[in-house]
């Protein structure tokens, strides 16, 4: 599974964002994950299985994929990022 985290530069708040998505994939315990950060026009133009991004950005992404793309506002919070990935598996494993 290869996820995206996605700013506007693909440097700070994406990183931040992907180290976050580290912890929470370790934490639940999910292998076969592979997390990349970047910015959004890198991001319009790769293939991931699921695009994590602030709200700002969702729109404009959610125009050049058909995966699915979930805003995160505290780009730290375990809590938020974990509820936003279970909801993805969950999707998945209905699938």
């Amino acid at each position: 599974m290869k996820i995206l985290a996605v700013c506007g530069f693909g440097v700070g708040s994406s990183m931040v964002l992907k180290m976050t998505l580290d912890k929470v994939i370790k934490d639940l315990g999910v292998t076969g994950a592979s997390v990349e950060n970047t910015d959004i026009a890198s991001a319009k133009a790769t293939d991931a299985d699921v695009y994590f991004t602030s709200a700002e950005l969702a729109p404009d992404l959610k125009e050049s994929t058909s995966k699915p793309v979930y805003t995160i506002k505290r780009y730290m919070d375990k809590n938020e990022v974990g509820e936003k990935l279970k909801e993805y598996l969950a999707e998945q494993e209905e699938k």
